[in-house]
């Protein structure tokens, strides 16, 4: 299976942080920055305290995941984004970043589902789409790994492997940050 880099878990500008408005928005953007800037504690002290005030933010809860996430949480970050599918079915951001994770720990299958789930409920979502053709590369490649350990005389099986290794040799599956 190839090793995943750590681009595959790169950011994409935008996502559901533009939604916030106000002082939401500033006190978003403070966590952000106080997390970029490598002051990780102070970052997830303030999401909390943001969420205390408004536990139901789909905005602040995203944001915590993805922070969850970037902070090598990802069992935390699953929790998160679950929890918010469950209240907020139709936001494509979150299956997206689930995808990430389960990409990342080389379960394309799973990856797949979330995938599809995010464009179920947004079909102009360019990014899930983008992660889906990645996920599909990954999983046709170790069909064809597979097919070629069965086969290993299929000089076509071959070649098709060693053109899906080409493609899949810098994965980057984006996702919302």
């Amino acid at each position: 299976m190839l090793a995943l880099r750590s681009r595959w878990i790169s950011l994409v500008a935008g996502g559901l942080l533009l939604l916030c408005t106000g002082a939401w928005a500033d006190e978003a953007a403070d966590v952000t920055r106080l997390f970029r800037s490598g002051q990780v504690t102070q970052a997830f002290a303030q999401i909390e305290r943001l969420l205390a005030a408004q536990p139901r933010d789909p905005q602040l809860r995203f944001l915590k995941g993805v922070m969850q996430s970037d902070a090598q949480h990802p069992d935390d970050a699953v929790i998160t984004f679950h929890q918010l599918i469950e209240d907020y079915p139709d936001l494509p951001e979150p299956y997206n970043n689930l995808a990430v994770i389960h990409a990342a720990r080389g379960d394309y299958a799973q990856a797949r589902v979330a995938l599809e789930s995010a464009l179920n409920a947004n079909p102009g979502y360019a990014v899930a789409h983008q992660n889906l053709g990645e996920v599909l590369l990954q999983l046709a490649s170790q069909s064809y790994a597979k097919a070629a350990q069965l086969d290993p005389s299929n000089a076509a099986l071959a070649t098709r492997l060693s053109l899906l290794r080409q493609l899949t040799l810098q994965p980057s599956i984006p996702r919302t940050p």
